[in-house]
């Protein structure tokens, strides 16, 4: 496995930004019929950046084990959204970030089935709403301790007002995983493989995970959640990382 920093222009942010691949070495590992590797997004927490799953997890070495290539990219505070006061970090991941990676990495599979999308807390929300509102572009998506239902969860108005305007402006909207959930299940559309879980001592997020599960089985959404010992904190992310990786839907 080879560690890259990438340090490259956006055009869509319009600024320069950066992003952490784990790439698997040719020749090592198993890839899929077109030569390529699978791909897994990783996206990080509200106070953090695109060096934090390499620092405070072992996500290189559990990576390894699959042979897939992990990109972790920086975010800032933009709750993964078009943001009413800032960049348009929601257009950036899902559509420059995985053409940039392509045209960077010509191993990384283009296709569906290969594509997964995961993150912690803020970024287990993103990947959430990525999946939900680009179904055609992701087989799967991971959330550990997300933060699944952003419009009780106002920890700092001001960013709440930066990306969304304010916490009023979110039900119904397309930042709402609530209101994306429904609007997918009804759509006929493909519906990726959505997991996730919490630790129970998590007083930030539990509820509101709760509360989601509690709706997904009311609309009748497919998903697993699972419950287990821990708070929100990297002792619980770096254990249940593992549990994202293994649910992979990999080719054999």
């Amino acid at each position: 496995m080879a560690l890259l920093h990438v340090n490259f222009s956006s055009s869509v942010l319009g600024v320069c930004t950066n992003m952490e691949v784990i790439l698997p070495q040719k020749g090592s590992f198993t890839q899929t019929e077109e030569n390529t590797y699978p791909v897994l997004y990783l996206l990080h927490g509200m106070s953090d950046d695109c060096t934090i799953w390499g620092r405070r997890t072992s996500i290189e070495r559990y990576a390894a084990k699959y042979g897939i290539t992990v990109v972790m990219p920086s975010a800032q505070l933009s709750y993964y959204s078009d943001m009413v006061y800032g960049s348009r970090f929601f257009t950036f991941f899902s559509e420059e970030l995985p053409a940039i990676c392509h045209d960077f990495f010509p191993r990384i599979s283009q296709k569906r089935e290969d594509t997964f999308v995961a993150g912690l807390s803020m970024g287990g929300y993103g990947a959430f709403k990525l999946a939900m509102r680009r179904p055609e572009k992701y087989a799967f998506a991971g959330s550990l301790s997300g933060a699944m239902d952003i419009k009780n969860n106002v920890l700092h108005p001001e960013v709440w007002k930066l990306a969304f305007g304010g916490n009023d402006m979110i039900t119904g909207s397309e930042n709402d995983l609530f209101h994306l959930s429904s609007k997918l299940k009804e759509s006929g559309k493909e519906i990726p493989e959505f997991y996730f879980s919490c630790g129970t001592s998590d007083v930030l997020a539990f509820p509101q995970n709760e509360r989601f599960d509690a709706h997904l089985n009311e609309i009748g959404l497919s998903h697993t959640y699972e419950r287990f010992e821990g708070g929100h904190t990297w002792e619980y992310w770096d254990e249940h990382i593992q549990d994202i990786l293994s649910r992979l839907p990999l080719k054999k």
